[in-house]
């Protein structure tokens, strides 16, 4: 696997957990973090890291073409 599609690919899970928790979590406290606030923060390291492997494979197709 390319580093771009493990970077599409764990990007896009980690933004889709992310989403998940600000969904239907984001009223859960545990004792030193707001389960809304964690899923905000996985949605922007999702969504960077998506971006990443975005640009990875723009990098490599026009590298071959």
């Amino acid at each position: 696997m390319s580093p771009a599609t493990k970077n599409l690919a764990e990007g896009s899970a980690t933004l889709l957990a992310g989403l998940a928790l600000k969904l239907f979590a984001d009223e859960v406290e545990i004792s030193f973090v707001s389960l809304g606030k964690a899923g905000v923060v996985m949605m922007v390291i999702g969504a960077v890291q998506t971006l990443v492997g975005l640009f990875q494979t723009t990098r490599t197709n026009s590298a071959r073409g």
